[in-house]
Formats: C-alpha cells, structure tokens, sequence
C-alpha cells in the first residue's frame, strides 16, 4: 500500500490542485459559483493546509534524496578507496610475477601481510645461520596487532656445524680448504641465539594477545648453499629461494698463522625469486617441489646441541 501510494501520489496531487484551479476560474465567471463559493473560509483555509501539506512533503523528498545522495557519495568515496589499495597491491604482485627479484631484507612486507591477514601461518627457512629470517620475523611479530586466536609455528633448518665442514672453512698455506673447528663452534653459538632470541617471542605475543607462537630450530649435514623461504597462511603458499653466490675470504683470529683465512659464505645481498600458486602450473610445481624438498630435510634433521661457551676473539664477536 505504501509503495502504491508513492507512485500515486503525485498525480492525485496534481489532478485535486488542477480542480481547485478550475474551480476557482469558473467562480470567476460563473455568478452562482462564485456566490457558491464566497463565504466558504473554512473550504479556503483547508485548500491552503492541503497545498502546505504538498510543499512539505516535497521539501521531505528533497531532504530525504540529499541525504541519499551523501551516504552513496560517502560509499562511492570509501569503495574507491578500497579499489585503490586493492590496484597498488595487484601492481605489486605483478612486478613480482613480472620476476622481479627481491632481496632477503625484503621479506618483512610478506611476514607482515601471511602474519596480519591469516590465522594459521607457517614460516619456514632453511640457511646459513638463519640470521635474516630471524631479524626479520622478529620485527614483525613484536608489531603485530591483536589477534588471540592467531597461531604463528616457525621452523629453521641450518647446516650442522658440529661436525666437520669444508664450506664455511678455511684455506691453508696450500690454497685448499679444510674445516675450521673454532669457526663452526662460533657459528653453533650465533644459531643458538637466534633460536633464543625467537622463543623470547613466546611469552610476549601470549602476553599481548597477539596470538600463539611455537620454534622449532634444526640441524642438519650439509653446507649452505641454498636457502629457502615458505611463506603460508592457510590460503596461500608462497616460496622464495635464491643461492649463497658471494665468498669472503677474511683473517682466522684463532689461527696465527697468516696463510691461513676463512672461507666464509655471504647472502644478506643475494637476490631471491618469488614463487606463488598465482603464477600458474610451472609455479606450482616449483613450489611443491621445494617443499617436499625442505621436508625432506626437515625430517632427516635433529634439533640444536647445546654447546660450551668459551671466549670469542674481538674482531670476530
């Protein structure tokens, strides 16, 4: 009934004014009309309530549609807004799938973006030392927002430097590389402060109701070469991998012997590539290939040996 009243009322409106109208022209001419009409104040008062009624209700519906019109402009405005970030975020994955190749300090936006938007997120490294991933997960859990119900389990597989290793090593008089016994020990050590420095982590997000987080650190034989980042949040899987490609050949302070150097292996600078499922099927694979791969390892490896601390040359520590 409301909704027929809407479309008739106009046009009752116009036909009831189109016959006061006429109406009142023909007791202009007509004498019985008019004489009719001459002493009927109370009809004229309830013509004009009738016509105030009529511009009221219209300066209604203009109000009514101006507000109308704001609250579509404000929907419009925070739509476009939203587009917006949703066409900056596009670009960016497509530079990357473009491929673009990304450095490790890099990996902070991903972190940030797996960690914020999903509440089962697995990351996974396997290196050096692990040092990277590290550094750059720990800044990003400590800003993270509040989520009670998020759970964040890292996982860190690094070569096993309690037994001996060419690669990182140290080149003797005869320019051949051999292992380095202090310099592995002063790796362990470097490993098992990162782990440290992660499960500190634990008790803070908890704390913070920013959710719940397990590290897992592994060891296994092997010399570091590659290294691999697995990013997942539940709805997406996404790879990073890339080589340790530069060596550093620098003075051994536990050897005095000015021949001898350590072999030692850079990555902070190496460049990564991205792989995600959204790439297509070659993607895909490389992702599920580097996956089985890295469990693999992961299951093959043991957890971290404690090891005694002993003094750490200066120029090294």
């Amino acid at each position: 009934m409301a909704a027929g009243w809407a479309r008739a009322e106009s046009t009752v409106t116009k036909v009831f004014l189109a016959a006061v109208f006429a109406v009142g022209l023909v007791a202009q001419f007509v004498k019985p009309v008019g004489d009719a009409l001459q002493d009927k104040v109370y009809l004229g008062g309830a013509l004009l309530t009738v016509v105030g009624y009529v511009l009221y209700a219209e300066v209604q519906r203009l109000n009514a549609a101006h507000a109308e019109r704001r609250e579509s402009e404000e929907a419009l405005g925070l739509m476009v807004q939203r587009l917006d970030r949703q066409v900056e975020d596009l670009k960016g994955m497509l530079r990357l799938r473009a491929g673009q190749m990304v450095k490790p300090t890099d990996l902070k936006d991903e972190f940030k973006r797996a960690l914020e938007s999903g509440q089962a997120v697995q990351l996974w490294a396997m290196g050096f030392t692990g040092e990277t991933f590290v550094d750059q997960v720990k800044n990003t859990l400590q800003d993270l927002s509040e989520n009670s119900r998020r759970t964040v389990k890292l996982r860190v597989l690094v070569p096993d430097f309690s037994k001996e290793i060419e690669i990182p090593g140290q080149i003797g008089s005869d320019g051949k590389v051999g292992d380095a016994p202090h310099f592995r020990d002063h790796l362990r050590r470097q490993i098992l402060g990162y782990e440290s420095s992660l499960r500190f982590h634990i008790e803070r997000m908890a704390d913070a109701r920013r959710g719940s987080l397990s590290v897992e650190f592994r060891a296994l034989h092997m010399s570091p070469s590659l290294k691999l980042y697995f990013i997942n949040d539940g709805d997406n899987d996404v790879v990073y991998e890339g080589i340790y490609d530069k060596l550093d050949l620098h003075p051994n302070p536990w050897n005095t012997a000015a021949a001898d150097r350590l072999l030692d292996l850079m990555g902070y600078d190496s460049l990564l590539t991205r792989w995600s499922p959204d790439d297509g099927d070659h993607a895909r694979t490389i992702i599920r290939r580097r996956r089985e791969l890295f469990e693999t390892f992961w299951e093959a490896a043991h957890k971290l040996v404690s090891i005694p601390r002993v003094p750490v040359p200066p120029d090294i520590a």
